[in-house]
């Protein structure tokens, strides 16, 4: 697993699964949404806001996509991501003190599922946003 910090000034390399113009148009929604909300509030009012910002910025989203599980061939279940914008990225929305290894460990088995190279992992309980930004791949 690779797990990378997102920097504004993130750029597309060589063998770099994200779209470098993807990647900038979801993280200047979430810092848009950041701006307007600050920290401290519960997830579901960000990802709400997020649906929003995409909307008004006409990026093809599905919000709670849905991930069929399997375990050694057997549907075991259904697991949901947050967002699949694009059909390209996935975007995980956190609200949390600290983003730890079970937070990227949880993308990683959604990129898995769905068969996906990269995914946003977002907290935006941080004073800077650019502080809570993972970038996943797989």
């Amino acid at each position: 697993m690779e797990t990378q910090k997102i920097q504004k000034e993130s750029v597309k390399t060589s063998g770099d699964p994200f779209s470098k113009e993807l990647v900038e148009k979801i993280i200047s929604s979430a810092m848009e949404v950041h701006s307007q909300l600050g920290p401290g509030l519960l997830e579901i009012l960000y990802e709400e806001a997020m649906a929003h910002e995409f909307a008004l910025r006409k990026l093809p989203f599905v919000r709670q996509k849905e991930i069929r599980l399997t375990y050694k061939g057997k549907d075991i279940g259904w697991h949901r991501v947050d967002f699949l914008v694009e059909n390209e990225v996935l975007i995980e929305l956190k609200s949390v003190q600290v983003l730890h290894g079970i937070h990227e460990a949880q993308m990683m088995a959604c990129l898995k599922a769905l068969q996906a190279r990269a995914g946003l992992l977002i907290n935006f309980n941080v004073e800077r946003l650019q502080d809570g930004i993972r970038k996943i791949v797989s």
